[in-house]
């Protein structure tokens, strides 16, 4: 008998594939009775499961920093988690990174991740090894591995990332704000509040 996923990347799976297939125009309509393209209301219902666009989810866009370092001007997509769907396992999100920008260097203590270049091409360094990645490629991270990501091309790089651990959020939407509304500066302090408050979720490099 073929042996099952664990819950956890089975459910990562389902929600992953559903994503790229909306992304690369697949256009299902949903059986009767099945789960129908989110809604406002469903994104807090847990139970109910979500079936999301690739710009569907909950759209927040990044604070300013203060003294001229940058970071990243695109919005990010909160896709599933204890908010939206109510996941109690799983959290993914979805972004662009824009031409000449990057994820810094930096570590998970307790999370394992998965990031999935969706489009673009650019470099990952993961521990200390180096690689090239474009569309298709999977990159894993057991926590505790340090890893950058840096867009070396002249596109997007659009990426899907997952953790086994719906806390993640937190620290994502803790220096963003949701897509339209103002965006505070962050300053050099609120930067260092920030990384001091989710230490359990991420540590930065230097």
């Amino acid at each position: 008998m073929p042996r099952s996923l664990p819950v956890p990347l089975a459910a990562a799976a389902v929600v992953l594939a559903g994503a790229l297939a909306s992304a690369a125009g697949c256009s299902r309509q949903p059986p009767p009775g099945g789960i129908s393209l989110a809604t406002p209301a469903a994104l807090a219902s847990p139970g109910v499961g979500l079936v999301l666009r690739e710009s569907e989810g909950e759209r927040r866009t990044r604070r300013p920093r203060a003294g001229g370092r940058r970071a990243m001007s695109s919005p990010l997509v909160i896709k599933v988690d204890g908010t939206n769907g109510g996941s109690s396992q799983l959290f993914m999100g979805y972004e662009d990174i824009p031409a000449g920008e990057g994820i810094p260097r930096h570590y998970h203590p307790h999370a394992d991740e998965i990031v999935f270049v969706h489009r673009g091409h650019g470099v990952a360094t993961l521990g200390d090894r180096q690689a090239d990645v474009a569309a298709g490629t999977t990159i894993y991270i057991p926590h505790g591995t340090r890893v950058s990501l840096e867009n070396t091309g002249s596109e997007p790089i659009t990426i899907a990332f997952i953790f086994a651990d719906p806390t993640m959020s937190s620290w994502f939407r803790d220096g963003t704000v949701l897509e339209g509304e103002p965006a505070p500066l962050m300053t050099a302090a609120d930067v260092a509040a920030r990384r001091e408050r989710h230490r359990e979720h991420i540590v930065h490099e230097p």
